[in-house]
């Protein structure tokens, strides 16, 4: 049997990533780079899994001046990690929805959409998912919005999205075998 590995003492090893003074060292760094610098999104991919950047992955998500990658990158980890804390979810939640709703970033309105399915127990997420997935022009928001439902489970109401879905041109498919997945008749 090998030799468990022992952790190094070094802050800036991998086996340390969560330690709290990696983390303000990252915030600080992420803080003082040009807007636009492909750091930024390395920096918030950094990140994943450790909660206590949880806030501040929640305020890039939440801020459209923000390099739009890295807010790719913090819904990402969003949506793997979301938050224990009802409150810090709460802000994840509501800055999700913040981003599915700029009109200026498709590709973070994407992400966004997909990231939002741990948050569907919250009303005003269940509802932007509803509407996002019948109605938004960008068909990839749409189709990210319809893994965001397939991820939160069946309730009620999204089988009903999902069987109107049913007969979509483009989505009809996937509700039907998401539909299927749940256990539920896609013409019931």
């Amino acid at each position: 049997m090998p030799p468990m590995p022992v952790p190094s003492p070094d802050p800036n090893h991998p086996d340390r990533l969560h330690h709290p003074d990696r983390l303000h060292r990252l915030v600080e760094e992420f803080r003082a780079l040009p807007a636009t610098s492909d750091r930024r999104h390395e920096i918030v991919a950094e990140m994943d899994g450790d909660a206590d950047a949880l806030p501040f992955l929640v305020s890039v998500v939440a801020d459209p001046q923000e390099y739009d990658l890295a807010r790719v990158e913090a819904a990402t980890v969003l949506r793997l990690w979301p938050p224990s804390d009802p409150a810090t979810a709460r802000a994840a939640a509501r800055a999700l929805l913040t981003a599915l709703n700029d009109p200026e970033e498709d590709l973070v309105r994407q992400y966004a959409a997909r990231a939002l399915g741990p948050y569907a127990d919250d009303p005003a997420v269940d509802e932007a998912l509803a509407r996002t997935v019948r109605e938004d022009e960008d068909p990839l928001v749409r189709h990210n919005a319809l893994a965001a439902v397939e991820k939160a489970g069946p309730s009620g109401a999204r089988t009903e999205v999902l069987r109107a879905l049913a007969r979509d041109p483009d989505l009809g498919t996937a509700a039907a075998r998401i539909l299927t997945a749940w256990d539920h008749r896609p013409d019931a």
